[in-house]
């Protein structure tokens, strides 16, 4: 039977990591801690050692969300030659569900945790991958890489593109999902004018941490 690389980040919830040991065959074991949280962390770490079971300890420093996705995108990558598998249920509320999401875009089993039981969630796929365009791609380089944009007028200036184009691509019609729709970019209305900024999730894409290029490559 195949043992797995068990990702786990550390929160409320570390008795679920014991739980997902116990029902997923365990080669190494993945923590994922902020900082404040390190001496928790370690003490896992001592816990495992009674098993023989290696841990190591990633820590993370800034925006949960964003530092939750970078690490599973690195870890996916560094470990593609071996059996991944995400604890989501050990964390606190904000890092269960970047650990679950991350999971997702990245293509990796994931797992929860009730009680003593530990069940398997559905291998989903985001279908950004397919949905963007590369005139979508730019639009969100250029709001991540500018202090963009007060109005779809100046977004449709600094693109290049047509204002109709511009309004097509944030909020798609019957047929195609826009960038808005996608969760990509957040509007608000001030003044008359809508301000256009990317979301978190927008954010994470531009800067890697969901693998865009390697889904179109396939």
């Amino acid at each position: 039977m195949d043992k797995y690389v068990v990702v786990a980040p550390v929160g409320d919830f570390m008795e679920a990591l014991y739980v997902g040991i116990r029902e997923f065959p365990t080669e190494r074991v993945i923590l994922i801690t902020p900082k404040e949280l390190t001496e928790e962390a370690n003490k896992a770490k001592e816990d495992l050692d009674k098993f023989k079971i290696p841990v190591k300890i990633q820590q993370i420093d800034g925006n949960i969300w964003e530092e939750t996705f970078k690490t599973i995108c690195e870890i996916s990558k560094l470990e593609k030659d071996n059996e991944v598998i995400v604890n989501v249920a050990t964390g606190s509320k904000d890092t269960r569900c970047a650990a679950t999401s991350a999971a997702f875009v990245n293509g990796l089993k994931a797992f929860s945790v009730s009680g003593n039981d530990a069940s398997l969630l559905p291998v989903l796929k985001f279908s950004y991958y397919k949905l963007l365009t590369e005139k979508k791609m730019d639009i969100l380089k250029l709001l991540f890489s500018t202090d963009c944009c007060r109005s779809m007028d100046e977004l449709s200036k600094k693109t290049g593109m047509s204002l109709p184009l511009i309004s097509y691509h944030i909020n798609g019609n019957l047929k195609s999902d826009g960038l808005k729709d996608m969760g990509l970019i957040d509007t608000k209305e001030i003044r008359g004018r809508v301000d256009i900024q990317l979301s978190v999730l927008g954010k994470l894409l531009v800067k890697g941490y969901i693998p865009y290029e390697a889904e179109q490559k396939k």
